[in-house]
């Protein structure tokens, strides 16, 4: 009977310590590269997160968008300035190239089936660059100055391959379609 006592009791702490680690929140990440944000939201799909730093001044955004992921996947965070989904966000785009080393720019999606090539969008994105540890891609970049920083309708995706360093379709999971949702970039 000590014996089943005592499993159970591993067992308890075991799951409570795995329970502890899956909740941890955006609040309490700290980045490799000494960047800290002022604000930081859990977004609701695709085990993602969104850290920001709004500048009133310039109506610039400084973000990192950090999203689960393999090295041979990819991650993208992008805003809609057309509304809300996929189609008409510009976005920033980050992956493995075929050298190996993560390559990242901005990207148009025009379409459901977009060509994911570099793109120029319709404001300022400066600053990019991205990271890899912990199978965790980050995306760093400057966005704006914004029209709106108030209502922004943004989107967040992953996928899992890339081939000749273009990034394939995403699952079309219902996380993955639901990878949506809108901000205010001053409330932080």
């Amino acid at each position: 009977m000590a014996m089943t006592s005592r499993s159970i009791l591993h067992f308890s702490v075991l799951v409570s310590l795995f329970l502890i680690s899956s909740s941890q929140t955006c609040s309490d990440y700290t980045f490799t590269s000494n960047r800290v944000y002022s604000s930081c939201i859990n977004l609701p799909h695709l085990h993602a997160y969104l850290h920001w730093n709004y500048s009133l001044s310039t109506a610039k955004v400084s973000i990192a968008y950090r999203a689960r992921q393999t090295s041979r996947g990819w991650i993208a965070w992008g805003i809609n300035p057309q509304g809300m989904g996929m189609i008409g966000s510009q976005a920033i785009i980050a992956f493995h190239n075929h050298y190996e080393s993560l390559t990242v720019y901005p990207t148009v999606i025009t379409s459901y089936r977009p060509s994911m090539l570099p793109g120029t969008l319709s404001f300022q994105v400066s600053n990019v660059s991205a990271e890899f540890a912990n199978n965790e891609m980050i995306i760093f970049a400057v966005v704006g100055p914004l029209a709106d920083p108030m209502n922004v309708n943004h989107v967040w995706q992953v996928g899992r391959s890339v081939l000749n360093d273009i990034p394939q379709m995403h699952s079309v999971a219902l996380s993955n379609l639901q990878s949506m949702g809108k901000l205010d970039f001053t409330s932080g």
